[in-house]
């Protein structure tokens, strides 16, 4: 079986990589049918050298790979036929801008499995970047607070090293008594929450949270079922709020009337009320002066994110009484962080990480006759149509929604 690592020519560019040269050599140590070769690029955050340093083939020449690795979408025009593809394709959700990409996917009998698809038996992903989108995403409302209210100055985290690196800043710092809220208990929670702690921030309850007043920063991790409550005044859970969305409305005013700093790390599904709107944005009591929108949905459940950031440019105004964008240093304006390719700026952690559940879920897969169903459940298209589990997508591609 032969794999290939394809160079990323999505702009702007990223520095990902599916597996490192550490993990080619794993993948080749424990299955020895697999054979890996790596299409050279200067942008790949692991150079071409330390690839052939591993024992790595470097070769401009993919077409004799059964299977081919990447991250994000691959431009049409680079796309080698009759060929498996993995990559984040971001069409699964209908999405208008790639509808051309799986239209050619499916003309030129490609065999696409989307990351974001690879699930287990259980209906859990199994390969993402959500982890890493929460450490820099963290990092990044820190730093926004900042400058904000220019109390200090941090780097930019595409600058530094590693997630180490990053504490390793936040540490430094020194910050008024605020409190800060997380949404969110997954994969994006869980990595703002590492940097939350490792700059030794204490945590507290809700009740806490929302009563006490303290003489330190602190932060509070919510989930769904405590910022949402149902209409009909019956005590619900996180399994049923998720089930049934639409019988739940929002109870996160009263986390914004006491919140400095706003991290939302949460999963937003169709139905479900939003945190707040803009009219409770204008309410006097909405405290909240920067927002750090890791999930990034625009116009949507987090009133302030009008569009995603840029790591160039990742912060903006939101002006509450004109419901328009302003200068974020501005004294009324609210500060939003809204990067929406955050892993990006953390590329050899992220793609270290990535690679160590990619080899632990996927490539077996290809030696053991899929056993457990991985890349059944994650193949889009198949024959140049779209296979059963994801024929919903015929009208997407046809133009037809």
């Amino acid at each position: 079986m032969n794999f290939g690592i394809i160079k990323e020519r999505k702009t702007p560019p990223d520095k990902r990589v599916v597996l490192s040269p550490q993990a080619c050599q794993k993948v080749l140590s424990r299955f020895p049918k697999a054979n890996i070769l790596v299409e050279p690029s200067s942008l790949r955050v692991f150079k071409d050298e330390e690839y052939q340093e591993a024992g790595i083939e470097i070769t401009g020449d993919l077409s004799q790979c059964d299977v081919l690795l990447g991250v994000k979408e691959v431009p049409v025009e680079s796309l080698i036929p009759n060929k498996k593809y993995f990559f984040f394709s971001h069409t699964v959700k209908r999405q208008p801008y790639n509808r051309k990409l799986l239209r050619a996917i499916l003309e030129k009998n490609i065999e696409l499995y989307d990351h974001e698809v690879l699930t287990g038996t259980r209906g859990q992903r199994l390969v993402a970047f959500g982890r890493y989108a929460g450490i820099v995403g963290a990092y990044n409302g820190l730093r926004a607070y900042g400058l904000k209210f220019d109390l200090y100055k941090l780097p930019k985290a595409e600058t530094l090293a590693d997630q180490q690196a990053l504490i390793f800043e936040l540490q430094k710092v020194k910050l008024p008594p605020i409190k800060i809220l997380l949404t969110g208990k997954g994969r994006v929670g869980h990595g703002a929450k590492e940097m939350l702690d490792g700059m030794g921030l204490r945590q507290v309850h809700v009740a806490e949270y929302l009563k006490e007043t303290f003489d330190q920063p602190v932060y509070c991790e919510i989930d769904a079922s405590e910022y949402n409550k149902r209409k009909d005044g019956v005590r619900g859970n996180k399994a049923d709020f998720f089930n049934n969305p639409q019988e739940y409305r929002s109870d996160f005013f009263r986390f914004a009337k006491v919140t400095d700093l706003f991290m939302a790390g949460h999963y937003y599904g169709e139905g479900a009320p939003y945190l707040y709107t803009r009219e409770d944005v204008k309410h006097p009591g909405f405290k909240i002066k920067v927002v750090a929108d890791i999930s990034c949905d625009i116009d949507g459940p987090v009133a302030t994110t009008l569009r995603p950031s840029t790591i160039e440019a990742p912060i903006y105004g939101y002006d509450p009484v004109s419901e328009k964008e302003t200068d974020y240093q501005n004294p009324d304006a609210i500060a939003v962080m809204a990067v929406d390719n955050l892993p990006c700026e953390l590329p050899k952690d992220a793609s270290v990480g990535f690679g160590e559940m990619f080899l632990k879920h996927v490539i077996p897969a290809f030696f053991n006759q899929d056993a457990d169903g991985v890349l059944e459940r994650a193949r889009m298209t198949q024959n140049g149509k779209l296979t059963e589990r994801y024929a919903y997508l015929q009208a997407y591609v046809d133009g037809k929604e």
